[in-house]
């Protein structure tokens, strides 16, 4: 009789979950270690357009899927940039990657994967901040970048 045939019921179950187990750490590991990041996008700051994937919002786009309102403001422009930036700085795993006259590149890493997100503000209209916001990778990004556009609107208008 060999070795296997006298294993106890259950014991072989036993096995294989821990062996799954041990799978699904390894792969999340990987993912921690490998970071989610993504590479930087070539076009930021030119307001490119969404791509057909529910991972990006923008305020210049006419599909619904990825429409959201622009920031409409009263005063300067340098006034309204200050704002958006104190917003951002206060929030957490934010990194202000460029900052020019008219325009905020900002990168917003998640918590747990360490996904990057690009948004990019826009202060060209007198009274109007257009944005977008984007996932670096994936496919869905879950409503976060809108989420996220929405409370950053909210805290402008608080300001206000």
């Amino acid at each position: 009789m060999n070795n296997k045939s006298r294993l106890k019921p259950g014991t072989q179950k036993l096995k294989l979950n821990l062996l799954s187990n041990n799978c699904i750490f390894i792969l999340f590991a990987f993912i921690l270690l490998t970071n989610c990041s993504g590479t930087k996008p070539a076009l930021i700051g030119q307001f490119s357009p969404c791509p057909e994937k529910p991972n990006c919002v923008s305020s210049k786009s006419s599909l619904s899927l990825h429409k959201i309102k622009p920031i409409y403001y009263k005063g300067t422009p340098e006034d309204a940039k200050t704002k958006i930036l104190e917003i951002i700085k206060s929030m957490p795993r934010t990194k202000i990657f460029m900052t020019t006259k008219n325009f905020i590149h900002v990168e917003f890493t998640s918590k747990l994967f360490r996904f990057v997100d690009d948004a990019e503000f826009y202060f060209e209209n007198l009274g109007i901040i257009h944005f977008r916001s984007a996932s670096r990778i994936g496919y869905s990004d879950m409503g976060v970048n809108r989420e996220r556009l929405e409370k950053i609107r909210q805290s402008f208008i608080d300001k206000s």
